[in-house]
């Protein structure tokens, strides 16, 4: 069976190659201050948002997936994003991966523009110049994989810091757990997804909560379907669940927020 996170983590390696030449041979790109000087947290917004009281709901602006193909048509990144904000959304993802998820920095950028909500960059982050791209581009937090880092958990986080930037960490079983634990993650995630095969099992996510402390803002990604399963977070301690493909096939994002929030 292929390996699709050793696929993605491949082309990745590439595409942060690309960056860093493309960087390098313009002296005036923006990422270039905020690598070498860092940048204040002037607060941290998508954590805060995160914590408000109820269950949180990152809705995420996803096109396809390596396992389901495209998922729905999303004309504008940026107005899909604004019915989230209306259905009250706690905060905005952005698959910004190309090949595998059909995103785009440019969804990122767009929504940035008319969005108030924090913004996650979901992306593979191998490398700090990811980083301060997503810095550049509007965003609030990253996505920072145990299971593509794991040794490198610890210090992608520190750069994230030093950059003004948030890191939802995310894991997928007790052994990432620990690693992120041991690095300080201040937000965890746990995706439901085996990132080798792409299997969803939510019980993944039921089965890790008990193992995470009560300082550490917790997260339930990947198979949430509908209110049911946004319940079960609920109930077992979420402050928040992240939902992609179900929220884009719902065909009315704002009604289906609110009952995956429990007001519907």
């Amino acid at each position: 069976m292929e390996n699709l996170l050793e696929k993605i983590l491949n082309y990745k390696v590439q595409e942060v190659a690309t960056l860093k030449e493309e960087v390098a041979a313009d002296p005036k790109h923006p990422i270039h201050e905020i690598l070498e000087k860092g940048r204040p947290f002037k607060k941290r917004f998508f954590e805060t948002a995160l914590k408000e009281p109820g269950l949180s709901v990152i809705a995420e602006v996803k096109r396809k997936s390596p396992s389901e193909g495209s998922i729905g048509e999303i004309p504008s990144a940026a107005d899909i994003a604004l019915l989230y904000a209306e259905g009250g959304a706690a905060a905005i993802s952005v698959l910004t991966d190309g090949p595998s998820f059909g995103g785009s920095l440019a969804d990122l950028q767009a929504v940035h523009e008319k969005s108030p909500l924090p913004l996650l960059r979901k992306d593979f982050t191998i490398d700090p110049i990811q980083i301060a791209e997503a810095a550049v581009s509007g965003a609030n937090a990253v996505l920072i994989i145990v299971a593509a880092v794991k040794d490198k958990t610890k210090e992608l986080i520190a750069e994230a810091e030093r950059m003004g930037m948030e890191a939802l960490v995310e894991v997928t079983n007790e052994e990432e757990l620990t690693i992120a634990l041991a690095a300080e993650a201040r937000i965890i995630g746990v995706n439901n997804r085996d990132l080798k095969t792409f299997k969803v099992d939510i019980q993944t996510a039921l089965n890790l909560k008990s193992f995470m402390p009560d300082n550490v803002t917790t997260v339930a990604a990947s198979g949430i379907k509908g209110p049911d399963d946004a319940k079960k977070m609920r109930e077992v301690g979420y402050d928040a669940i992240l939902v992609g493909q179900s929220v884009v096939e719902s065909g009315d994002p704002r009604s289906y927020i609110k009952q995956l929030r429990g007001l519907e």
